[in-house]
């Protein structure tokens, strides 16, 4: 099949002009000496695009590309300094020159003009990648990671080809298809679906349950192999959605993960953030940097509604799911036509002050398998605008009184949309103006919030690109970086904000300013997320007024004086956006299954499902699996 391929190729492109032809994952990259030809192909790549339907780029080769040191400083001549160009870092194994600018539209110019110029005149391919405005510690370590690896990845990447295009390597005696629940089934947590064909072994996401001590995936369900895994497709970079992948390479695996280019950034850090928390909890880390560094090495990112195949009969799609930055609904096409299916992950039908509404238009389509989290009769978030007014209130009550508004909050998603709308309060009058503290993880994820504007919403997009007007960058918006600053904020009697990780207070810096602030009923405390059964979010929710924290062979206990108040700000979809979306998804799919929520509230959605749209509907248990054709 690969000899074929290029074969096909072959009859169109002059062989004598390529000196190699490989494969990156499902792409395939043709390398010429030939100076000339690279300049003027003449309409024939293009022509031998369009024969074989797949993508192919020219690139030069190695050979002829002009020396790394002679290159920048050519390339540093010819782009515009209205760009603000940061590093040039080259990558030799794939002839790219990576250029890292504030303003990549500057470089790129109309219709890619300015790209072509830089090609021309150094025979290097440049990638532009936007420098985010607050410095990304994380962003710079994954660049360099695969920088550092570029001969591995070009290997790796061309394995990864072989496999799509190589054919069939299982016998196949007929045609089905199914998927494994091993985590997600009635419940929030630990989503892990195995998709299963004669051919491919696909697992989508891999998450634990945060609150829960074994929250992890049923890896032991005897349809799961290791060795047979052909790929980890990844919705979105929460927990419950990726804190176990990096497990599946501590034991040997070495295939393709597939994300947007956000996600892999987010989950990067928020993995690593797992291994500190367990290490300063005293215990043994699930895995290492090492294992999340090889994460990164084997993530392939695409953008949305990039179409990919990975697998020889699995080709997959992603669509923006409005969970948070880069998440995504995965569509699958398996087969040559045998089964069409979208998995939701967590999705979003509705237009928030930080990303777009969820797509709802999609090719074929048979079996839908979406999340429930809010899926209950009773489960209808308060219009926008009436929670902003809520949630105003309580900060301005508060602010009046000379207390302090802890937000216990998601370190990616909620953070971000939690500092947008207090921007927004603040600009308008709605609440004073006054500072906003941020600790843990919302600080590093922001960041790479402000490196990927092209995946928020319009507005803060344009805020973005204007640095005056940057939500993220305001005057009061204060990073706490230690214990000491921490402190300090604690200490302080100025009122004032505070949006700090864990959300559902299992852990994190939440819980420090919890404690210290708890008992003076000046204060107040703001849930804006899902708290998970088991967790102190959860249990002060319910009404526990009092908790206590072991320290060392000693146990603290401390009295909740302050106001507790609950904001329905969610990045899932509540039951009737979800009954929305199944009103317009198109093709209206003829099967339903349903994960990812409390068990009645999947029931009672599935039962609404079958009854207003006529589908058959299924709310599997963990360990089910449903043959979907």
């Amino acid at each position: 099949m690969v000899a074929e391929i290029i074969k096909e190729i072959f009859k169109i492109v002059p062989k004598e002009k390529i000196s190699d032809a490989v494969f990156e994952a499902a792409n395939i990259v043709l390398y010429t000496k030939d100076k000339d030809f690279f300049k003027n192909d003449e309409g024939l790549i293009k022509k031998a695009v369009h024969a074989i339907k797949k993508r192919i780029e020219l690139r030069p080769d190695p050979a002829i590309c002009m020396g790394m040191e002679q290159a920048e400083k050519k390339l540093r001549e010819l782009i515009d300094p209205e760009a603000n160009v940061g590093n040039i870092i080259f990558d030799p194994q794939r002839s790219i020159a990576i250029i890292e600018a504030e303003k990549p539209g500057v470089i790129i110019g109309k219709q890619g003009e300015n790209l072509t110029k830089l090609r021309h005149q150094t025979f290097w391919m440049p990638q532009v990648k936007r420098l985010p405005p607050i410095r990304s510690q994380i962003i710079e370590n994954i660049r360099s990671v695969l920088y550092e690896n570029s001969d591995y990845r070009r290997k790796f990447l061309n394995q990864t080809g072989e496999r799509v295009y190589n054919g069939w390597l299982r016998q196949k005696k007929e045609e089905w298809v199914r998927v494994s629940y091993l985590g997600s089934g009635r419940q929030v947590g630990r989503s892990a679906i195995l998709l299963q064909t004669p051919e491919s072994r696909i697992l989508l996401d891999c998450g634990i349950v945060p609150s829960v001590m074994d929250g992890y995936p049923m890896l032991e369900a005897p349809e799961f192999k290791l060795d047979e895994l052909d790929a980890i497709v990844v919705s979105h970079a929460h927990l419950d959605h990726i804190g176990f992948i990096p497990y599946l390479f501590k034991f040997g695996y070495r295939g393709p993960v597939y994300c947007t280019e956000p996600t892999r950034d987010i989950m990067s850090l928020i993995q690593l953030d797992v291994v500190k928390i367990m290490v300063g909890e005293g215990l043994d880390p699930l895995y290492t940097s090492e294992e999340i560094r090889e994460v990164v090495k084997h993530t392939i990112t695409l953008n949305y509604e990039e179409v990919t195949d990975i697998t020889p009969d699995v080709r997959i799609t992603f669509y923006n799911a409005g969970h948070m930055l880069g998440s995504a609904m995965v569509h699958i096409h398996i087969g040559n036509g045998l089964h069409n299916m979208l998995y939701t992950g967590d999705f979003k039908f509705a237009q928030t002050g930080l990303l777009n509404r969820a797509a709802h238009i999609f090719p074929r389509l048979e079996t839908l398998l979406i999340e429930g989290t809010y899926g209950g009769k009773d489960n209808i978030t308060p219009p926008v605008k009436e929670q902003e007014e809520i949630i105003g209130n309580i900060i301005k009550t508060t602010i009046e009184r000379g207390g302090k508004v802890l937000i216990p909050t998601l370190g990616s998603g909620r953070g971000q949309e939690m500092i947008v709308l207090a921007e927004k309060m603040i600009s308008e009058g709605t609440i004073p103006n006054v500072p906003i503290y941020i600790d843990g993880m919302v600080w590093d994820i922001t960041a790479i919030y402000t490196a990927y504007p092209e995946y928020l919403s319009n507005q803060v997009r344009s805020q973005i690109f204007h640095k005056d007007n940057n939500p993220f960058l305001a005057e009061n918006i204060k990073q706490v970086g230690s214990n000491k600053e921490r402190q300090q904020v604690i200490e302080d009697g100025t009122p004032c904000i505070i949006l700090a990780t864990s959300g559902m207070l299992v852990g994190g810096p939440s819980v420090e300013y919890l404690k210290a602030l708890c008992e003076d009923a000046r204060n107040s405390l703001i849930f804006s997320c899902y708290q998970g059964e088991g967790s102190l979010g959860k249990r002060i929710l319910q009404g526990a007024r009092e908790f206590s924290i072991a320290k060392g062979n000693n146990v603290e206990t401390f009295t909740i004086n302050m106001d507790v108040s609950r904001i329905e700000i969610t990045g899932h979809a509540d039951r009737k956006e979800l009954m929305n979306f199944m009103a317009k998804c198109t093709p209206r799919p003829k099967r339903v299954l349903f994960n990812h929520g409390e068990q009645s509230r999947l029931l009672d959605f599935a039962n609404s499902v079958h009854k207003q749209f006529k589908i058959e509907t299924d709310v599997p248990r963990n360990l089910d699996a449903e043959r979907l054709r």
